[in-house]
């Protein structure tokens, strides 16, 4: 698989636990389908929303010429995350594949009068703003690449750019994705692996802080399918580097390939920690818990269009909503 491949070039620095990490934005889940299924969806397939999942998933059919999707989530602590994703198939040359996320808060309350000793939040006390508030914003741009090696598998990986900023201040990191999707072609069942934000590091004040390095096998079949009404069931394992082994599972049923309605549960997320360091216990950084959703899509003259909702439950904060728009042909 294409994980163990690449696991095995990485040097002995990137295989420990990172017990920080920056950009941790690119762990909340993109597209209201996947975050309903509770996140599993390393093997879903022909959707531009893959590109922040598996990037081999944005491969289109050949019956498909472009997809595109807009996404909204209200995240906690009134954090706006906003993605953008479209693809368009090449034909026979693959899929290119265009991928915006930004998360972030303007205008927090400042209070720069105040000294502080530590010479880093002095330096950001003295940095000459005059401003009654600051802005905190993270912003990734990607450009996947997809193509069907042979008729039932698909390889992929993405390019981006990462950035950071918190009030004048702001870091930068490039990182890659590489994934692969099968289709084993029994009850459209397929296989897949991913490795995800595998590049350099975030830097502020001289202080890095590595990327939230994630790798995931997962599957995703149909035990029951009509022309009425089809099942899916989808399961993924999922390793972040600073975190424990998490198993995300979900159920789609669609009705008339119209009406869609999804469920999904993260086991063991709950009591995922950071694992620590040489002076703190482990901190306890999981809030979510189930997740559920539904969706419509019709067919607009040649167009496809859609709308998913997805509602995820959390225990400490606001609960989550995430709204998806998407079409294609």
């Amino acid at each position: 698989m294409l994980v163990v491949i690449v696991l095995t070039a990485l040097p002995a620095e990137a295989q420990r636990k990172a017990g920080r990490n920056g950009a941790a934005f690119l762990k909340v889940g993109v597209g209201a389908r996947a975050t309903a299924v509770g996140s599993a969806a390393t093997s879903f397939q022909g959707d531009a929303n893959q590109a922040f999942w598996n990037p081999a998933g944005t491969a289109l059919s050949s019956d498909q010429q472009f997809d595109v999707s807009l996404s909204y989530n209200k995240w906690i602590a009134d954090l706006d995350h906003y993605s953008f994703a479209a693809g368009y198939n090449l034909k026979n040359m693959g899929t290119v594949t265009l991928s915006i996320t930004s998360f972030g808060i303007t205008d927090i309350p400042a209070n720069r009068e105040n000294g502080y000793t530590d010479p880093i939040l002095q330096g950001l006390v003295t940095d000459g703003e005059t401003s009654a508030t600051f802005d905190f914003m993270d912003l990734a741009v990607g450009l996947s690449y997809s193509k069907y090696i042979i008729e039932n598998l698909s390889l992929g990986v993405t390019a981006k750019v990462i950035n950071e900023s918190i009030d004048s201040e702001s870091a930068s990191a490039f990182a890659f994705d590489f994934g692969s999707v099968y289709n084993i072609g029994v009850y459209n069942w397929t296989v897949s692996s991913r490795i995800s934000n595998l590049g350099s590091r975030l830097t502020y004040y001289n202080q890095d802080n590595p990327l939230p390095l994630t790798y995931s096998v997962g599957t995703s079949f149909y035990p029951y399918s009509t022309e009425e009404a089809r099942v899916m069931v989808s399961v993924d394992a999922t390793k972040p580097q600073d975190a424990q082994q998490l198993i995300f599972g979900g159920v789609e049923v669609a009705l008339y390939d119209i009406l869609y309605i999804r469920g999904g549960y993260k086991l063991n997320y709950s009591s995922t920690d950071d694992g620590g360091t040489s002076s703190r216990d482990a901190i306890n950084t999981t809030v979510e818990k189930f997740s559920v959703g539904a969706g419509v899509q019709y067919d607009v003259s040649d167009i496809n269009v859609g709308v998913d909702y997805a509602f995820t439950g959390m225990d400490l904060f606001d609960n989550v909503h995430q709204i998806t728009l998407r079409f294609g042909r």
